[in-house]
């Protein structure tokens, strides 16, 4: 008589081949959905480019004082005050790294109270 093995159980590789493996087809069903670039096409190189800011944004500098176009300004209801209508609903601003946040926060609100519809900061990777 010959001993009887007792019954191997089944390791649970196989269901994880099987994820992968429907992974595997999905990603690539997927990367073919995107149309690939035209070959005629080069693309833009921004690597030589001087990152400096927009000349419509208001420039804050650390110890808080505000440039616009390179001309001193006295306060953000005055900066509004001189842009035209379609720029007072969206400024942009340039904070120096060096300001404080409560200081940033409250040019935001003020320039907000003084009529402007949206507050956009511009950073360094914006610059880039």
């Amino acid at each position: 008589m010959k001993p009887t093995s007792a019954p191997r159980r089944r390791e649970p590789t196989i269901a994880l081949i099987n994820i992968v493996f429907l992974m595997l087809i999905f990603f690539m069903a997927a990367a073919t959905l995107a149309p690939p670039l035209s070959r005629e096409v080069t693309l833009v190189r921004t690597q030589e480019l001087e990152g400096r800011a927009p000349p419509d944004a208001l420039v804050v500098h650390a110890d808080g004082r505000l440039e616009y176009r390179g001309q001193p300004v006295t306060t953000p209801a005055a900066h509004l005050s001189a842009l035209p209508e379609p720029a007072r609903r969206k400024v942009r601003i340039v904070p120096d790294a060096e300001l404080p946040a409560p200081e940033l926060i409250r040019l935001g609100a003020a320039l907000r109270a003084a009529g402007a519809e949206r507050v956009t900061m511009v950073t360094e990777r914006g610059l880039e």
